[in-house]
């Protein structure tokens, strides 16, 4: 879809709901869904099939090998909605709002690129923040109690349960800054050409 206007990713689809629903929302707007869960992957499909939708694509992977399935700098926006929270400490690696994750999320986002984030559970949003800030990344729009005045936006599945019961739903965005470039700047390639190469620079 060479003509989309962003590339979004969600991690973990799941059924699907929210997947379908945003890309009929944004038809322009091109949408990559992750889920390993294959059972949940074919009902995500189902859901985009009868919707008719040319707009959202489905990829049987783990997130964890995210770096092998995109470029760097080639997705605008990540979502993750209502991910495991691992509640064991010894497995806080495997939260996917780890540092580890992020690193990786960082690298296929581009500069100014975001991450939306939900959970309906509060040690895991408390951890995630530490996280996000722990990479660097701002954070805007934080709230613990997101449909507290009615609700807002599109729902997952989940979510809507857990609305239904009064749960509240923590959010935020989080955004990618500026990114360091490997090469250094032009100035910094400059100067280390001019050290590396003294000859160069004699008779300047």
């Amino acid at each position: 879809m060479p003509e989309a206007k962003a590339l979004r990713i969600e991690v973990g689809c799941g059924k699907g709901k929210f997947t379908a629903e945003s890309a009929s929302a944004e038809p322009e707007v091109l949408f990559i869904a992750m889920e390993r869960v294959q059972e949940a992957l074919v009902m995500a499909m189902e859901k985009a099939i009868d919707a008719e939708l040319q707009n959202v694509f489905y990829i049987d992977a783990d997130v964890a090998n995210i770096l092998e399935l995109f470029a760097p700098d080639e997705a605008d926006l990540l979502y993750i909605n209502f991910c495991d929270p691992w509640t064991r400490k010894k497995a806080a690696k495997r939260r996917l709002t780890h540092h580890g994750f992020l690193e990786k999320y960082k690298t296929v986002l581009k500069q100014g690129g975001q991450i939306y984030f939900k959970t309906d559970n509060a040690p895991l949003f408390d951890f995630s923040l530490q996280e996000f800030e722990s990479c660097h990344m701002a954070l805007a729009n934080v709230t613990r109690d997101l449909h507290a005045n009615g609700p807002v936006g599109i729902m997952t599945g989940y979510e809507e349960k857990f609305y239904a019961m009064g749960t509240p739903i923590c959010r935020l965005e989080a955004t990618v800054g500026v990114k360091e470039n490997p090469f250094g700047t032009q100035d910094e390639q400059a100067r280390d050409g001019a050290l590396a190469h003294p000859e160069l620079t004699e008779n300047a």
